[in-house]
């Protein structure tokens, strides 16, 4: 293949942005796709592709499409045929003429993404299971299209590395890419952890992170199923797809850590967790509930709590302790030393759903990139790294996470069995 790539029609529809350093930084990169280029009046419609058709890749592409007033919804693609359709029934009906997505442009199977880039995109949308957003990622960028990306970015090592070489190359070739980690676009808790990061309690000693609640969903089973299909449809209960709740679900609380931390990398962690109350053989094989104590320079500790379990006290919320006072992070609340209120935040409170694709689509519209990458794959591999010592038991610390060859992925992606793994054992299991 020719190290530079012939033009397309793709690449003349639209002109470039108008600032020449988005010009520069559009440039080929390594013989790989050029990205997409906008008005920054707004005058071109933007093309937006949705990869993953559950629910919440549903209300983000709704929540996309309400952006921008020029932007419409022109290609989808799911695993599933049927859900794909419930999810274009549904952004129809709520978006009418913004959803134009005939059925030449719906994709399933597992290679409905590269279909979906072949659509002429200028945004996607990757909301299918966390296990395959590395590579998703990976294909957006190189054709060219700026990302909204859910949480988390993979689950395993190989993935976050694989994640931070596709930011990279998103950097260079004036790409963005925004994070559903979606706690650093809520108005309050920016304003709140910039106040703390400022020094409104001091030095940070601890953090407590809770991420406490009930079980989630099951999709069911069918016979006609493959134990494929069975786990795709119910992926949140297998390590592979989901990365196991520590990653899945508590990658929330664990981000807002690491922004308080100023986003770089614990020392080490140890943990305990297991498989208590949900033990059927239906909820796969990860665990119910699982307590990590994370290690940081200067003898920070972050105690991080996660429990899906039906009937128990449930709590969500980050507390911060300082030398100079405490913090609630999601009440907005800053506490002196006596737990009286010194501070809390009485500004708006847009939809955080919202205001990331505000900003993502607003980043393209004025050629000035937005990227999420770095923090959404150190949050993700702090989760990683979290599971590892609650499923082997043993301390890991960093370069032992981060550097582990373990790769999650199935053998083969084909419509057939896929072994379900053992239930981890801590101090016999050895995923690291």
């Amino acid at each position: 293949m020719s190290d530079v790539r012939k033009p397309t029609t793709n690449d003349s529809r639209r002109e470039f942005l108008k600032t020449s350093s988005v010009l520069a930084a559009g440039a080929l990169v390594g013989g790989l796709a050029m990205p997409r280029t906008v008005h920054a009046d707004g005058g071109d419609v933007l093309r937006v592709g949705l990869v993953g058709c559950g629910g919440r890749g549903t209300g983000a592409a709704a929540q996309a499409l309400q952006a921008d007033p020029n932007c419409k919804l022109v290609a989808m693609g799911d695993a599933f045929a049927d859900r794909l359709q419930a999810s274009r029934q549904s952004l129809q009906k709520r978006l009418g003429p913004k959803v134009d997505v005939p059925d030449e442009r719906c994709f399933t199977g597992f290679d409905n993404y590269k279909k979906v880039l072949d659509c002429d995109l200028d945004v996607i949308v990757l909301a299918a299971p966390p296990h395959f957003r590395p590579e998703h990622l990976r294909a957006a960028v190189e054709k060219g299209v700026h990302v909204f990306a859910e949480k988390p970015v993979a689950v395993d090592a190989p993935g976050v590395r694989s994640v931070l070489e596709s930011s990279e190359l998103a950097k260079k070739k004036g790409l963005s890419i925004v994070s559903g980690l979606c706690w650093r676009y809520d108005y309050g808790v920016r304003e709140t952890i910039s106040r703390v990061l400022d020094g409104a309690i001091g030095d940070i000693v601890a953090i407590q992170e809770n991420y406490l609640t009930g079980p989630l969903w099951h999709r069911g089973q069918d016979p006609a199923w493959s134990q494929m299909e069975y786990q795709l449809r119910n992926w949140i209960y297998f390590t592979w797809l989901s990365g196991d709740h520590n990653v899945e679900q508590h990658v929330h609380s664990l981000d807002k850590a690491q922004w308080l931390l100023g986003d770089g990398n614990p020392i080490a962690a140890t943990g305990l967790g297991g498989r208590q109350v949900r033990t059927e053989e239906k909820y796969g094989h990860i665990f119910d509930h699982h307590a990590v104590c994370y290690e940081y320079p200067n003898g920070v500790r972050v105690h991080a709590y996660t429990r899906q379990q039906a009937g128990c006290a449930n709590d969500t919320e980050d507390y911060v302790f300082g030398t100079k006072g405490s913090c609630q992070v999601l009440k907005n609340e800053i506490r002196k030393p006596n737990g009286e209120i010194a501070w809390k935040y009485s500004g708006p409170k847009p939809s955080m759903y919202q205001v990331e694709h505000d900003e993502l689509f607003r980043s393209i519209r004025e050629g000035k990139p937005i990227n999420n990458g770095h923090y959404m794959a150190l949050s993700t591999m702090v989760a990683i790294m979290g599971r590892m010592a609650t499923y082997s038991g043993q301390r890991v610390t960093w370069e032992q996470a981060f550097n582990s060859t373990v790769d999650l992925s199935p053998k083969s992606y084909e419509w057939g069995d896929v072994a379900v793994p053992p239930v981890a054992m801590p101090g016999i299991t050895r995923e690291i």
